[in-house]
């Protein structure tokens, strides 16, 4: 594992790249595994993701392919309604077809990592990726599926730091669409295909299933499912973990000036633990040719649960850090 040359040892991040996945760790422990070259089947819309992703104490706050939902991968930035695309995975809705396998299942394809920077404050990595359409002809056991017409370019970078307080780290995220198909893609979700309350779609998480059940806590109280759809700056989650029986805490920080900010958030308790901003949630929104999308989240990971106090505390703590890294 490489590691940044720093002052202070202890808050030395290091990484290690094994030409698939890129791990990250601090003194000893696991803190994030970023895999950008997934091995997933088209109807999954292979994409990067996060997983798993760990607080300081050891806990896992990410789980892979759900049996619900095998698409669900950690964290990572996904979209169902792309034009007629679906960069989610699974079936897509549509207001004529309602859910259906529509053969339209893309990838976001890794092209490079322009960098991969070590800083006193953490690691950040630059990458640029192509996304394509599903191809059009099925690869066989000798030959892989010819490449699908490419439809957006996205540079991205994300950051894993520590916390000034040592307790907690955040990752920042950062993504830059732009389109490259020659037409005007329109950005969506099922919501604006007219299903109520399902406007899922953007940097999403799905949290472990002893997490289930688990509270939402914005600047505006906590409570449960009723945060699905709702807007504020920032909301955090707090599950239990089986087995250790610990509590921990995860909370997005949406940059303000997101196009749109503050966007709604897709918000599940009940049925299972998952969050996720949602720029596309209730109106569409354009990919203009010519004129990128940029949106920016700080993700904080703490180990047990937030009050009022402590979830501002940690918001204004990931809004800091993402201010200080644009």
């Amino acid at each position: 594992m490489t590691t940044a040359a720093q002052t202070d040892p202890t808050t030395t991040i290091g990484y290690f790249d094994d030409g698939r996945s890129l791990t990250f760790g601090f003194d000893g422990r696991h803190l994030a595994t970023y895999v950008y070259r997934p091995a997933d089947d088209q109807y999954e819309s292979p994409r990067p993701f996060f997983h798993p992703l760990t607080t300081l104490g050891g806990d896992e706050v990410t789980i892979y392919r759900p049996w619900d939902h095998v698409w669900h991968k950690g964290l990572s930035w996904a979209l169902p309604n792309v034009g007629e695309h679906n960069f989610w995975g699974g079936a897509t809705y549509t207001r004529s077809t309602g859910y259906a396998n529509l053969d339209n299942n893309g990838a976001m394809n890794h092209e490079a990592f322009a960098r991969i920077q070590e800083t006193p404050q953490g690691i950040t990595a630059t990458e640029s990726l192509v996304w394509t359409a599903q191809p059009a002809e099925p690869g066989t056991s000798f030959e892989p599926a010819p490449p699908g017409k490419p439809l957006i370019s996205e540079q991205r970078s994300f950051a894993i730091q520590l916390l000034p307080s040592g307790e907690e780290w955040v990752l920042l995220f950062d993504t830059t669409m732009e389109n490259v198909s020659g037409t005007e893609i329109t950005i969506g979700s099922p919501t604006t295909e007219g299903r109520d309350n399902a406007g899922y779609g953007g940097l999403f998480w799905r949290g472990p299933r002893s997490f289930t059940g688990g509270e939402f806590r914005s600047e505006t109280g906590s409570g449960a499912d009723e945060f699905m759809g709702t807007r504020s700056p920032w909301i955090a989650f707090t599950g239990q973990h089986d087995d250790t029986c610990r509590k921990s805490s995860i909370l997005f920080v949406e940059d303000q000036a997101n196009p749109g900010a503050s966007n709604q958030w897709f918000a599940r308790s009940s049925m299972f633990a998952c969050l996720g901003s949602a720029p596309f949630f209730s109106e569409e929104v354009p990919l203009k040719v010519g004129e990128p999308l940029r949106y920016r989240y700080a993700v904080v990971i703490a180990d047990g649960s937030v009050d009022a106090d402590s979830a501002a505390a940690l918001a204004e703590a990931g809004r800091v850090a993402l201010e200080a890294w644009a």
